[in-house]
């Protein structure tokens, strides 16, 4: 103990704490770090098949290798649950340059968007594609999605899902409709305007919380007449002009009575 004490004061004593301190967080990090996708569960084929889809529908804009451009992002380390997202939701090929790519019929089938998806995931690690379990909104906590949407989501989707504008032309979509998986996905990979929220700063079963929050608005609302869900706008907007007008009315009527 005392050739410890005696060595603290040595001078190579900061850096060798600094490495280990390095060591340490390292390796914390690797146990507690969220796992990347893999192309290793998809097929030597299917990931040649992708990437014959790719040369063909992807490459003119996203380069030969995916590597990207000035202008159009590189692919290599997105992994296969961007992919999923985008292909599947039509969002990707884009029709034309815009300020957002807007949803439209899928251009490619489950089975070729699969295929993508695992060659994009070969030139690179990252975010997998969600198993039907975290997904499930049966198996999640809607009120604790509820806190967590509005903490996180509502400034730009509204607090029911309901979408909202962004600046530039941009917007928040509607969740109502979507896929629980492309909920999911959307969340892992930030895709437009959309902020990532990994595994570090949004748990899977908080995702999976948000998701069963999100399937309960699209059951319905137990309050009656929604007003298309767009909050005190539409809400202020029915009060005036409906309940002023009826209020007017009956006064005029009383008026006329009187007189």
């Amino acid at each position: 103990m005392k050739a410890l004490a005696a060595r603290r004061h040595h001078r190579f004593a900061p850096v060798v704490l600094l490495l280990l301190a390095l060591l340490v967080t390292g390796g914390v990090y690797a146990l507690l770090a969220p796992s990347p996708a893999s192309a290793d569960s998809a097929s030597t084929q299917d990931i040649e098949t992708g990437k014959k889809l790719f040369q063909a529908n992807c490459a003119t804009c996203h380069g030969p290798n995916a590597e990207g451009s000035d202008t159009v992002p590189s692919l290599v380390g997105v992994g296969a649950a961007a992919v999923d997202f985008q292909v599947s939701t039509g969002r990707m090929p884009m029709a034309a340059n815009g300020p957002q790519a807007i949803e439209k019929p899928a251009q490619f089938d489950a089975e070729q968007t699969s295929q993508l998806a695992a060659y994009v995931a070969s030139l690179g690690t990252g975010p997998a594609i969600p198993t039907a379990d975290q997904v499930d909104p049966a198996k999640g906590d809607a009120a604790s999605g509820a806190a967590i949407f509005r903490t996180n989501c509502a400034m730009c989707h509204n607090a029911v899902g309901a979408g909202g504008a962004l600046s530039e032309g941009k917007f928040a979509p509607a969740l109502t409709d979507v896929d629980p998986r492309n909920i999911y996905q959307a969340m892992l990979t930030g895709p437009q305007s959309m902020p990532v929220f990994n595994d570090a700063n949004v748990s899977p079963d908080e995702k999976r919380d948000i998701i069963a929050y999100l399937a309960e608005q699209h059951d319905g609302s137990a309050g009656g007449l929604t007003l298309g869900a767009l909050g005190p706008v539409s809400e202020g907007l029915w009060a005036w002009v409906v309940g002023l007008g009826l209020l007017i009315g009956a006064a005029v009527w009383i008026g006329a009575k009187s007189s």
